[in-house]
Formats: structure tokens, C-alpha cells, sequence
């Protein structure tokens, strides 16, 4: 590996160029795997004259993880965007105040999949967390207009409800979901399983 080095830390949104170090930190691999990745051909760059030392540019990290499924919130820098679709108040307030106090979040709600529809294209979510049945269509119909999105394949979706069966679990999935939650959920779970599916990391908490 040639020695080359980590900067935990660095403002990833800034950065032009990678060393393998640094990419395996953002894609949450081994240094190794990028290193193979990379002398392989399936990730491009370039080395450093007089040296084995690689570097990767960020538009080719981009590429290498979309095409690898890898979320790219951390290089894209600012608030990851949350929309909470859900026609429980009670929920709903709790949900934003906890995302918005936790500092990594941005976010908006709806109460139906007319409103959720809406916001979808306004506000373009990182994040769906999406209750199963809501007033005016089922959960996984939501999950198949977001998936038919060219501009949202990098979106994840959290689907949660009390009353759902196996069958309709299933459905869900195939409809686009990323991740099931029973309710009643426990709020930090939430939160958890929100920010590894962003690609966050505890460090990146605000405070």
C-alpha cells in the first residue's frame, strides 16, 4: 500500500483528487479492495510519477460508487435531505424534531402519497421513510414512482408500519424498498439505521 494515508476528517465535498486511502474511507471498504478495484480497471485514475502511489479524481469516485450502489451523500457535503411521509402527527413532530436536532438533516414531510409525490420532486430526498398505509394509497405505490425516477436511483427508502404481513413485506421490496421497520420503532434505531444508509458516520454528528 506504499504507505500512503488517511485524512479522517477531511471535508470529502472539497476534494478533487483521492488516494486509495481516502477512497476505501469514503466507500466504507479495505484499502485493498481498492487497490484491486483500481488495478483491475474498475476504478480509473492515475499514479503519482516516481512512485506506485495511485490517485482517484472525484469524478471518477462518483462513477465508481453509483455504479457499486455506494451512497455519495458524503461527497456531496450539506444536510442529508429527509422526507418523513407519514399521517401521524405525533410521528411526524417527533421524527423532525430528533433528525433536526441531531444536525446532519434536512427535513420535510407529508401526510399522503399525493403530497409525498410532490415533495419528491421538489425536494429531491436522500432518504424516504415512508408509512405502509397511508390515507389515499398503499406504501409500496410510492416506492415504485421513486424507483421509476432516472434522478433518484440514489435514494433510500425506510418503510414502517404496525400491520403489515410477510406477503406484504415482500411486495415492498420488490417495489424498491431498502429497509423494513416495525412500528413501534425505537427513535435512535431510526436514526441509525437512517444515517448508515446515507453513508453518514458517527463523526459527522453535529457537536
Amino acid at each position: 500500500m506504499g504507505g500512503e494515508t488517511n485524512n479522517s476528517g477531511s471535508d470529502w465535498s472539497t476534494k478533487k483528487i483521492f488516494t486509495t486511502g481516502e477512497a476505501a474511507e469514503v466507500c466504507k471498504v479495505s484499502q485493498q479492495t481498492i487497490i484491486r478495484c483500481f488495478d483491475s480497471g474498475r476504478l480509473s485514475g492515475f499514479r503519482v510519477p516516481g512512485s506506485k502511489f495511485r490517485r482517484i479524481p472525484r469524478e471518477e469516485l462518483i462513477r465508481f460508487m453509483r455504479d457499486n450502489e455506494i451512497p455519495t451523500l458524503v461527497l456531496e457535503g450539506g444536510l442529508t435531505r429527509v422526507l418523513v411521509v407519514e399521517d401521524d402527527p405525533d410521528i411526524v413532530s417527533v421524527l423532525t424534531e430528533v433528525l433536526e436536532r441531531d444536525g446532519r438533516f434536512e427535513v420535510r414531510a407529508a401526510g399522503n402519497g399525493y403530497d409525498a409525490g410532490m415533495l419528491t420532486e421538489s425536494f429531491k430526498p436522500n432518504i424516504v421513510i415512508l408509512d405502509y398505509l397511508l390515507p389515499d394509497i398503499n406504501g409500496n405505490i410510492v416506492c415504485r414512482r421513486i424507483r421509476e425516477r432516472d434522478d433518484m436511483t440514489q435514494t433510500r427508502i425506510i418503510c414502517v408500519s404496525g400491520v403489515v404481513r410477510d406477503e406484504e413485506i415482500k411486495g415492498l421490496m420488490r417495489s424498491g424498498m431498502d429497509e423494513f421497520i416495525k412500528k413501534p420503532f425505537d427513535v435512535d434505531f431510526l436514526v441509525s439505521r437512517i444515517a448508515t444508509l446515507a453513508g453518514l458516520t458517527a463523526a459527522s454528528r453535529a457537536g
